[in-house]
């Protein structure tokens, strides 16, 4: 036989090694993608017996405590001179929030004070001088002491009322923002007119407005939660500090006030979770709880298959869902693709794919190692027949 038909004979013998390997590998494969095309990828999560706080969730704005703030004014005629601050502003104790000059008719009343309890004290020294000389009784010497003493009084109260200046600074009386200033620069304003509003940092509340069948599920003192409804501030603790008895006119809500410790932005919205109970059962994941037309369930994984299973929702906050039924607790719940199951289903785990493609690796690795095993030895084999020497028919070499 020729060298060329030898090797020929090795090349085909090493293409139907590899056709056969290709075909069976390809046929593997196939029914692999047949099965991961009849299941579903799910994640799961363990069902425990536990407790979760039942939660009445409202609505609400910080606004200021009634107690958390204070309207400056002065109970006198004047004019705003200048304003040093705007509303919404910060402001310490001390620091000067606006000008107010009295006005002609407040700086005589003071004027005339002052005269006033000049001349009275000149004429209790004068009767005092009498006396001494004899020439005045004590009844004079009483009614003169009560004259001084009178204008003082009249004089004390005046400057606490008016400052005792005809040009003064209005002062803050303790840190917190400005919430008003109901007047302009300029303007004339009447005596005890509000000039200023001022809020404690710490003196905002939220307040929210409760459905009047829920009033009997709160009280004083309920721990609440509370989180901005812009944004993606972190929750807030505080207490429930004020429950209204009436329905507010215009919401048709009772009002409650919901103290924290940490500042709040005035105005800012707020939803609020009031813990007003606990709530039992059977603790998973609020995802893993579907509904249709026959009540909740969930499913759980029993080996590669979806087990479907009737469950009542007693309750849920953000995250978990308390419910009760028939849940075997060895069992996992299916969190994420449940909305494709149906009872008996097969499921598959992300877990579980990636071992199977591992093991798929391996074997296609160790398949490769094989064919090149089988090339090396055709690749040999066909070298060999070229090397052979052709005899010819007589036996004798050419």
């Amino acid at each position: 036989m020729k060298p060329n038909v030898l090797a020929t004979l090795a090349f085909g013998g090493l293409l139907a090694v590899s056709a056969g390997w290709f075909l069976t590998h390809g046929a593997g494969v196939a029914a692999a993608e047949e099965e991961v095309k009849g299941s579903v990828l799910v994640e799961t999560h363990p069902a425990q017996l536990g407790v979760i706080a039942d939660t009445l969730t409202v609505y609400g704005a910080a606004v200021p405590a009634i107690n958390g703030g204070m309207t400056l004014s002065v109970p006198a005629e004047g004019r705003i001179m200048r304003i040093s601050v705007t509303p919404g502003e910060s402001v310490h104790k001390g620091q000067s929030l606006l000008e107010f000059q009295l006005s002609a008719a407040a700086s005589s009343a003071h004027t005339q004070a002052v005269t006033a309890l000049k001349a009275a004290t000149e004429e209790q020294a004068r009767i005092t001088r009498l006396l001494g000389q004899q020439l005045a009784t004590r009844d004079q010497k009483v009614v003169a002491d009560k004259a001084a003493a009178d204008a003082q009084s009249a004089l004390t109260a005046l400057e606490h009322e008016t400052g005792g200046r005809a040009q003064q600074s209005l002062m803050a009386p303790f840190d917190g923002i400005v919430t008003a200033i109901p007047v302009a620069q300029g303007e004339r304003v009447a005596a005890g007119a509000a000039l200023v509003t001022l809020t404690r940092h710490n003196g905002l509340v939220v307040t929210c407005g409760i459905e009047p069948g829920e009033l009997k599920r709160v009280k004083l003192g309920q721990s609440v939660r509370i989180k901005p409804l812009s944004g993606e501030g972190e929750a807030i603790e505080g207490k429930l500090a004020r429950i209204d008895k009436s329905l507010n006119p215009k919401t048709r809500l009772i009002d409650a006030d919901i103290a924290v410790a940490d500042e709040l932005i005035q105005g800012q919205a707020y939803r609020a979770q009031i813990e007003v109970g606990e709530l039992k059962g059977w603790i998973v994941p609020r995802d893993a709880v579907l509904d249709d037309d026959e009540g909740s369930y969930v499913f759980q994984v029993a080996g590669d298959k979806a087990k479907r299973v009737k469950v009542k929702r007693i309750g849920n906050d953000d995250e978990n869902a308390a419910v009760d039924g028939p849940l075997d607790p060895k069992l996992e719940v299916v969190t994420v693709g449940n909305y494709q199951l149906e009872d008996g289903g097969a499921v598959r785990k992300e877990e579980d794919e990636g071992k199977d493609d591992k093991a798929d690796a391996k074997g296609e690795k160790a398949d490769a190692k094989d064919d090149k095993a089988e090339t090396k030895d055709a690749k040999a084999d066909a070298k060999d027949a070229k090397a052979a020497p052709v005899k010819k028919a007589d036996g004798k070499q050419p």
